[in-house]
């Protein structure tokens, strides 16, 4: 299983891939473009896939899918 996430961090909105950050000092919705992305890619390599993205609130969004 391969994990993205969004979140805030530092004050900027960062990209991680399996925690380890691949781009930050973005906007939330450029960020969350780039995590949906990547994960699609890994769906399509038949990969198993965990999407968090944190909310402006605070709270982190789960979406888990793929794995053919």
């Amino acid at each position: 299983m391969v994990q993205y996430a969004v979140t805030l961090k530092e004050g900027d909105w960062t990209v991680f891939r399996d925690g380890e950050p691949l781009a930050r000092g973005m906007s939330r919705s450029a960020a969350v473009e780039i995590a949906e992305g990547l994960a699609f890619e890994a769906e399509e390599r038949g990969e198993k896939v965990e999407l968090l993205i944190q909310e402006y609130t605070g709270e982190l969004g789960r979406k888990v899918s793929g794995g053919g």
